[in-house]
């Protein structure tokens, strides 16, 4: 029996880390650079598969099938969806070796992952950290630094290749039971709350320092100048600003044009300047 298994073992075709870093290195810089409306990002994630299926598959037509396999529509985030890719290796490597993983069941596992790890990696990583990262880097290139821009770069490029690392190797490590634990709606929708709060934080911080709409208008009673601003500023500090924000988010939420929105702000403020208002 263990002559058996001594025997299994050796037969057994076995992903190499350097199989593993070849994929993961074609996901994290081509999976988007061929997309189509049909199938999107189908053919980086095949072309990122395809060190691992020539791996497992060294028969032609096996190698054929595998690549067919992973044809099928798929649409993720690339940092947090890397986990995916590295998920499909494992089970992959499973089915080369005996496992009866079918093409139906490979390609569900994807479709059932991708949507939830989107919707993460896009709020986390679009909504929180790039407008952290450039809410930092922009002021510093506005009053002139250089650095500014390479501390993006570099920060940025940083988090992209470490999450994205970690989240493949972790999908290859838990094989087929990541789809359980990713695919919990509970955990994915207390993490994106939680996300979306601290967005909205950063965003408020944002509207503080960035937006500044004040109004030079004044009214005369007797012999009393008195400045609307700073009657404003008592009830509020900033309430113009805030309630411009406000009215430009409700005007997007119902899907008016961003260009009538700008064309609008420009009369708005020629006029509010010609007649002293601004």
């Amino acid at each position: 029996m263990a002559e058996n298994q001594e025997i299994m073992e050796e037969k057994r075709i076995k992903l190499r880390k350097s199989d593993l870093m070849k994929s993961f290195a074609i996901w994290e810089l081509t999976s988007e650079m061929c997309l189509s409306y049909e199938r999107l990002m189908s053919l980086g994630f095949c072309h990122a598969m395809l060190p691992i299926l020539k791996r497992l598959y060294p028969d032609k037509d096996d190698l054929a099938d595998a690549m067919t396999r992973h044809m099928a529509f798929f649409n993720t985030e690339n940092q947090f969806g890397a986990l995916i890719p590295g998920m499909i290796a494992s089970v992959e490597e499973e089915r080369a070796n005996g496992t009866d993983y079918s093409d139906e069941v490979i390609n569900g596992l994807k479709i059932g992952l991708m949507g939830p790890l989107a919707g993460v990696g896009d709020t986390i990583t679009q909504g929180l950290v790039k407008t952290i990262l450039l809410a930092i880097c922009v002021e510093m290139g506005l009053k002139g630094n250089v650095w500014g821009s390479i501390i993006f770069f570099v920060l940025y490029t940083a988090y992209i290749l470490g999450v994205g690392y970690t989240m493949f190797f972790s999908g290859y490590k838990l094989g087929k039971n990541a789809f359980s634990k990713i695919s919990d709606t509970s955990i994915v929708r207390k993490l994106t709350d939680c996300m979306g709060v601290l967005g909205m934080t950063v965003a408020g911080c944002m509207i503080a320092n960035y937006v500044s709409i004040q109004t030079v208008a004044t009214f005369t009673s007797g012999d009393t100048v008195i400045e609307i601003q700073t009657l404003l500023d008592e009830i509020m500090p900033g309430i113009l600003s805030v309630g411009t924000v406000f009215i430009l988010y409700a005007l997007i939420r119902k899907n008016v044009s961003v260009i009538k929105i700008m064309g609008v702000l420009v009369v708005i403020g020629i006029l509010g300047a010609f007649v002293g208002i601004f």
